[in-house]
């Protein structure tokens, strides 16, 4: 699959970004190389390969401080975060209507 010219002004209208022509070019192609990639990734036989729930695997005993246990931790920074935004109605960010665009 490539990706077209349009296709890239159609997903940059979509996330509302303002593209110059040479970044298009840029993206366009970064992009067509993320699919041939995709594409390869298609053909590989992947029958007998058990599904992955994270990419470490911590058999019983083994310490990886990298998967620590979820834990609860208070987040009390609403209010203050509100209270830098622009337009705020507690406990909404309030924004421009996008969706008829």
């Amino acid at each position: 699959m490539t990706i077209s010219r349009e296709d890239v002004l159609r997903v940059a209208e979509l996330a509302h970004l303002e593209l110059t022509p040479e970044e298009i070019e840029l993206y366009r192609g970064q992009l067509d190389e993320i699919l041939a990639y995709v594409g390869k990734l298609e053909k590989l036989d992947v029958a007998n390969v058990e599904p992955m729930a994270q990419v470490l695997f911590a058999a019983p005993g083994e310490d990886h401080p990298e998967l620590r246990d979820d834990m609860l931790v208070s987040c009390d920074i609403a209010d203050a975060v509100l209270a830098q935004a622009p337009d705020a109605a507690k406990p909404f960010f309030r924004v421009p209507r996008v969706i008829e665009r």
